[in-house]
């Protein structure tokens, strides 16, 4: 009989990622995909090792299938990505029910791993300490028939302080320029109208091979390719943040006026302490120049709040900067101990309390900004793709839901819109705009009907082959900055 799989991921972009890279080597071997609600006869996590508590998540979730597992015969466990890389033989320790432990660099071993582990009957263990084949050259299942993440890069080559992901996915590994066009060439082909070009550095992109202007050059050329209407990127360093970026930001078409630059800390003390390689006044200036480069831009941002030696004066410079920059969102952290990262061994560090008191205090801020920055949006007419799994409740509310260029959510009435589909695009006016969200409730003003909208059409008339994998997490566009998690190191 068949056997069937399900892959649940924690964490970054990145890990979204490869676990579309995971559906497809597992359906490249036979597997399929689990229906909903069933027990699959292999279980994948693809986890995280930055996230506050991740390991007692994973161990929770593990400790949940041991029964189930002893109950169904043949039925494996395998246990992959960042905590896999750092935990290794730590995890067959505590969950000697798991069939196979493999980590960042050897994906592509998964369905080889599974079989040896039933052949052996025993469990199998393999960690690689550099890249065994880059992701992108794997087969992929992407769960969006419009819309698709294209990897430039991988590993990074910063140092910051909090951050342990440098260890367990390496140095900045970079593809060349001609690899990555084919590949987006080959999703438009595909359908796909919107990609986002993601590394956990992505703009120091080039880097490998000594070409310093090597992301802006990349951005000129999605202008170039016929049918990409949307492009985006994540997530960007401001240490490396040049202004030939912001250029072609500005002077190519299809690069969406969004960006997300994490801030983490205002202060410039803080930012020293974090080794981020910039200060205030640099990040305050990139803000500035792409503003005056792209005025409709929103722009994003990551803040941690009681880092190891965070005064009360250091947290009133991140409230500055917030108010200076009027981010469209921020995702905030508040900063708890990470194992192996060099800032759990600081001194000085912040108590819970004073934490939670600051990171009530930032919020508030934010969510007050998001709100007046959202009301400004009112009136304006947008083009919004639209998207399939953003507005849970569309179906109470008579609405649809999508993205705007910005990456705003709008939710708008379905009313006329019959026959519409994910990937296709709809005009509308902004009629109201709530703090993390725009409103068009008025009459839709066009409808264009897309080839993503033919592909995702196509894709929902074979739902044999196009059964989605449970990512275990929501997503913020399809694909978008999760809500809880920015690209791990940026």
């Amino acid at each position: 009989m068949t056997r069937t799989y399900e892959v649940r991921t924690y964490g970054c972009q990145m890990n979204v990622h490869d676990s579309e890279r995971l559906s497809g080597l597992l359906e490249g071997a036979g597997y399929v995909a689990a229906p909903d609600g069933e027990y699959a006869d292999v279980v994948v996590f693809n986890t995280c090792a930055v996230r506050e508590n991740a390991d007692n998540k994973l161990y929770g979730n593990l400790g949940h299938l041991a029964p189930v597992k002893a109950q169904r015969p043949g039925m494996q466990i395998a246990v992959g990505g960042c905590l896999a890389q750092k935990d290794r033989s730590t995890i067959t320790q505590k969950a000697p029910w798991v069939d196979v432990v493999f980590g960042t660099h050897n994906i592509g071993s998964l369905p080889v791993l599974l079989e040896r582990a039933r052949v052996q009957e025993e469990a199998q263990v393999e960690i690689l300490e550099s890249l065994d084949v880059f992701p992108s050259t794997l087969p992929t299942k992407r769960e969006s028939a419009y819309a698709a993440w294209v990897s430039v890069s991988v590993g990074c080559n910063n140092t910051c302080t909090f951050c342990i992901v440098p260890a367990l996915r390496g140095k900045e590994k970079d593809r060349r320029p001609g690899e990555i066009l084919a590949e987006i060439g080959a999703l438009v082909a595909e359908g796909v109208s919107e990609i986002t070009l993601l590394g956990q550095n992505v703009n120091a992109y080039g880097v490998e091979f000594g070409d310093r202007q090597a992301f802006s050059k990349l951005l000129r050329a999605c202008g170039g390719i016929e049918g990409l209407e949307r492009v985006r990127f994540t997530s960007p360093h401001p240490a490396e943040f040049t202004d030939d970026v912001i250029e072609a930001m500005a002077e190519t078409p299809n690069v969406m006026p969004s960006l997300h630059m994490p801030l983490q800390s205002g202060s410039s003390k803080v930012l020293k302490d974090m080794r981020r390689s910039y200060r205030q006044s640099k990040f305050l200036g990139i803000i500035s120049r792409v503003r005056e480069a792209i005025p409709d831009a929103a722009i994003t941002t990551d803040i941690i709040v009681g880092f190891p030696g965070e005064t009360e004066e250091d947290f009133q410079e991140t409230l500055k900067v917030v108010r200076e920059a009027r981010f469209s969102g921020a995702f905030t952290f508040q900063y708890s101990k990470r194992p192996g990262t060099p800032a759990a061994d600081l001194l000085d560090q912040v108590p819970p309390d004073v934490v939670a008191d600051r990171y009530q205090r930032l919020s508030a801020l934010q969510n007050q900004i998001s709100w007046e920055e959202n009301q400004r949006q009112e009136g304006r007419v947008v083009e919004v793709m639209v998207a399939e799994g953003e507005g849970r409740r569309d179906g109470a509310t008579g609405r649809l839901s999508g993205r705007a260029p910005d990456n705003r959510l709008v939710h708008f009435s379905s009313v006329g819109v019959d026959g519409v589909r994910p990937g296709d695009v709809v005009t509308v006016a902004i009629t109201r705009g709530a703090p993390h969200y725009l409103e068009a409730d008025g009459a839709v003003l066009s409808i264009r009907r897309t080839r993503s909208g033919d592909a995702w059409e196509a894709r929902t008339a074979a739902p044999a082959a196009a059964a989605g994998v449970s990512l275990g997490m929501p997503v913020v566009g399809v694909p978008a900055p999760l809500p809880d998690a920015p690209v791990c190191g940026s």
